[in-house]
């Protein structure tokens, strides 16, 4: 809790966002963020991605209510020139 409102989550996510579009060559990432987590999906949003729906988590979780954020990588390079 100590680390708690730091940007630790997000310059950490941002780097695993630079690898997979990077080095991986992904078209989009995205991520799944239980509905009530205010704090995930405010890093989601300080990293550019939009909301996109609720979406399923593979077994054994799949009753695990989840929403999808995400955005593409093109959508990641044009917010990292500015």
């Amino acid at each position: 809790r100590e680390a708690w409102g730091r940007g630790y989550a997000a310059e950490g996510a941002a780097a695993a966002m630079d690898f997979a579009f990077d080095a991986l060559g992904w078209a989009e990432v995205i991520h799944t963020i239980a509905p009530a987590n205010q704090a995930s999906q405010a890093v989601a949003r300080k990293l550019g991605s939009s909301l996109r729906g609720p979406g399923r988590l593979p077994e054994p979780f799949q009753d695990h209510a989840v929403d999808i954020w995400g955005q593409s990588r093109e959508q990641w390079l044009a917010a990292r020139r500015r």
